[in-house]
């Protein structure tokens, strides 16, 4: 998808303004985040269980060469077939041309926000070939044509009326407001699909280098159709998705599940192990699994922002931000919104593009406590605005505008200097008496208007603190 995390001011506004979008995210912290918590409490040895998954994590991402080697042999020995591509171009093109040397006309897809990193549902779509989203958030998202609102639940944004509303423009069906209904409608959509595609699309929540297997978490079984139906299997993996054993994969899977939905367990754990055999009653002929990199490498490379990639895309850190569930997913402009969004964004688009991004959190921590795998996310948000107003390899120089730098170089000389600082308080009490009207600084003049346009300011206090110590109060009288 085409990033728009320049307008990420103006979507939040947009956002926060809207109070169907409101009443939406108000649901996140009694719902998921709450469900995550009551699911933490309830299993035994959750926190040792999360400083063995960061320590797996950190294990894995330092030794990630050879493990993504080992998978690959295992998935060739199975007789599959193993791409890696440096970035959304070179995956897009693979699956692409090898759609048309198979001659494929219909491709259904299950839940891959790498594909959505791709494009690849336009690409498929230019090219002629009819590509359907079979998980019902991603379904409904795409016949509104709009981006994943929400790592796990793409589609919360949107209500019931919304849904029958769509259906009924898109398909002619009979308005109804009635959920049950609504899912036999989607899934009447979806079964013929099922039936002629030529090929199943996946994500992959793990990578087991040990024996090569494929890991889907699902709650609807269409990753399980995705991958046993069609004749050809396409899996698409960002290359931190390996782990080293299936013992790992057990481990990461009670994390994963408890900390997306609070769920002991999802519906739908698939294991995929090479191709269709003999004695098989269903599964592919052909299994292409292409490995990501398309800014990962970035990641990889800096000590400082490296951790990001330990994310298994629970979704935990968007449920506890106060300002993901103010401004929602679309506002970030790419496919990983909130805080662990506002990382991995800027070192797939580019950090000047998506400078705002590294603001967009009031760096309370509730991210890093809720992380199943405990990222440090505040501290490398901190690193990122570093970048952004000092400069670095990720800027290729100062990203901030240049009144902001002037502002900030200003402010550091003023308080370098105490006769500095001491003139402008007197400055500051004279320029302040026509704004103060009841006690408080209610409004600010231009380029500061920002700071008073939601809250009121005290004003400067007629003494300073040094002047009332030096008038005796250090010494009690």
């Amino acid at each position: 998808m085409r990033p728009r995390t320049r307008e990420f001011n103006r979507g939040a506004a947009v956002a926060i303004a809207d109070e169907k979008i409101q009443r939406s995210l108000l649901g996140l912290y009694d719902g998921f985040h709450s469900s995550r918590q009551r699911a933490a409490e309830g299993t035994p040895g959750w926190e040792e269980l999360r400083e063995r998954a960061r320590a797996v994590k950190m294990h894995t991402i330092a030794n990630l060469d050879l493990y993504l080697e080992e998978f690959a042999e295992r998935v060739e020995q199975m007789g599959g077939t193993v791409r890696f591509a440096a970035d959304a171009e070179a995956a897009s093109s693979y699956v692409l041309d090898l759609a048309r040397s198979r001659g494929v006309r219909t491709v259904i897809k299950s839940k891959s926000m790498v594909s959505e990193e791709m494009g690849l549902n336009e690409r498929l779509g230019a090219a002629g070939i009819e590509s359907v989203e079979t998980d019902l958030g991603e379904y409904v998202i795409q016949l509104a044509g709009e981006a994943p609102f929400h790592i796990v639940a793409p589609a919360i944004h949107k209500d019931r009326h919304d849904v029958s509303e769509l259906f009924h423009r898109r398909f002619g069906t009979e308005r109804t407001e009635d959920i049950q209904a609504l899912g036999k409608l989607a899934r009447d959509q979806l079964r013929e699909k099922f039936a002629i595609a030529d090929m199943g699309i996946t994500g992959a929540n793990f990578m087991v280098a040990e024996t090569g297997t494929l890991v889907l978490v699902t709650n609807e079984g269409n990753g399980r159709m995705s991958t046993s139906m069609p004749r050809i299997h396409v899996a698409l993996a960002g290359m931190e998705r390996v782990v080293p054993t299936m013992a790992d994969m057990g481990m990461f899977l009670r994390l994963l599940i408890r900390s997306a939905t609070g769920q002991r367990i999802s519906s739908y754990v698939t294991m995929v192990n090479g191709l269709r055999r003999p004695a098989d009653e269903d599964g592919p002929e052909e299994v292409h699994i292409v490995i990501v990199d398309n800014g990962r490498s970035r990641m990889l490379a800096d000590p400082e922002l490296r951790e990001a990639l330990n994310c298994i895309r629970c979704g935990a850190c968007l449920n506890a931000c106060p300002v993901y569930r103010k401004v929602g997913g679309h506002s970030y402009g790419y496919v990983y919104p909130g805080p662990i969004g506002a990382i991995v964004t800027p070192m797939l688009t580019g950090l000047p593009d998506a400078k705002d991004l590294p603001y967009a959190s009031s760096l309370c921590g509730a991210c890093r406590e809720a992380c199943p795998v405990k990222i440090n996310i505040p501290r490398m948000l901190l690193a990122l605005r570093r970048d952004v107003a000092e400069g670095s390899a990720h800027t290729g120089g100062r990203a901030g505008p240049l009144a902001e730098r002037l502002a900030f170089a200003a402010w550091r000389r003023l308080f370098s200097s105490n006769r500095l600082v001491g003139l402008a308080l007197r400055l500051g009490r004279l320029a302040q008496r026509p704004l103060v009207r009841g006690g408080a600084v209610r409004w600010l003049p231009g380029p500061l208007s920002g700071w008073t346009r939601h809250r009121t300011m005290r004003p400067l206090p007629p003494r300073s603190f040094r002047d009332m110590w030096a008038d005796g109060l250090g010494d009690g009288s």
